[in-house]
């Protein structure tokens, strides 16, 4: 894997241009969007429409193009460009998932934003890795059809061996560094006072959106009597049924050969509305399927192994983690 890009310095923002004043980080399936979309509600606070720039992640480089994946900032200005919009009166803040995993990104944001306030969400381990590995999988990074093979690969996949060549993102398939949590946070905390830095429970999220947006609001010093309207952050995915079911479908639209252009030929002549929920259907019912039931034995496993990470994040945050997510229970 190729060495990080160099760390990006205050000194190359261009005059007049915005930097965010704050940044949520923490793993995708652990309440980031939710919370992305509830503050976008407030207005003191622009968050861009591009949700996860991902650009002070300076580890997490895509090793080829993804098609199926929107165009990300390349350079400061273009990433500095997506807070033009913000009002005079406003915070501006963006919420990259890969932030918290990312071994760049707490420099990255010191050394671009040396004020700006950080917003951490923490998810029990097993339950986020089991949503990590369906989300992989729906997306076409992961072609395990196990969660226990998947995370089995951990050492061959760090040494860039049997990652899918559908992966954009090898790193990100070494699942047990997402939860390294007290790791992460020292990132932080390394260069950023403590009161910069708010650290949030996604359970705590997930069973009280008024009480976390009214201590966000609080951190973030706005209006925290703000009606936000609540927004469901449940975050188990749909799972893969057909790998290839899914590959025909994508076919009718960005495929190639003559079976796809005939298959496209007549879609088209389809009106466009009827064309798209056509299209959905068929993604709907035939290439994901429900979540398939949890593996009650690999979850108590993956408990037991990252018990140490659960007790070092508790004892770093001065919180009963174990408690709280249950990882008290005898084996």
């Amino acid at each position: 894997m190729s060495d990080p890009a160099p760390i990006l310095s205050r000194q190359g923002v261009p005059d007049g241009m915005r930097v965010p004043d704050f940044f949520i980080v923490g793993h995708k399936k652990s309440g980031t969007t939710a919370l992305h979309a509830m503050l976008s509600q407030h207005p003191e606070v622009f968050m861009p429409r591009l949700k996860e720039p991902h650009f002070l992640a300076t580890d997490r480089r895509a090793r080829f193009s993804n098609p199926r994946g929107g165009r990300l900032p390349e350079t400061l200005e273009e990433y500095l460009h997506l807070f033009d919009p913000a009002a005079a009166g406003q915070l501006a803040g963006e919420a990259s998932a890969s932030y918290l995993w990312s071994q760049t990104a707490a420099e990255g944001i010191a050394n671009l934003a040396p004020e700006a306030r950080i917003i951490a969400i923490l998810r029990e381990p097993a339950s986020f890795l089991r949503s990590q590995y369906l989300q992989f999988r729906r997306i076409h990074f992961e072609d395990r059809r196990s969660m226990r093979e998947a995370i089995a690969l951990d050492d061959e996949r760090r040494a860039g061996r049997k990652i899918p060549a559908s992966c954009p993102y090898p790193q990100m398939l070494i699942y047990s560094d997402h939860v390294r949590y007290a790791e992460q946070l020292r990132r932080y905390h390394a260069r950023f006072p403590r009161e910069q830095v708010l650290v949030l429970i996604y359970e705590e999220f997930r069973v009280d959106n008024p009480g976390t947006l009214r201590e966000v609001a609080r951190f973030l010093g706005i209006d925290e009597q703000f009606a936000f309207e609540e927004l469901d952050v449940n975050t188990t995915s749909k799972t893969m049924r057909s790998q290839h079911a899914d590959d025909a479908v994508r076919s009718l639209t960005d495929g190639s050969g003559a079976a796809s252009r005939a298959a496209r030929g007549a879609m088209r002549a389809l009106p466009k509305g009827l064309r798209r929920r056509a299209l959905s259907s068929v993604r709907e019912h035939l290439v994901f399927g429900a979540p398939p039931p949890v593996d009650d034995a690999l979850m108590h496993e993956l408990r037991r192994r990252y018990r140490p990470e659960v007790e070092a994040a508790a004892d770093y945050l001065g919180r009963d983690l174990v408690a709280l997510w249950g990882y008290d229970q005898p084996d």
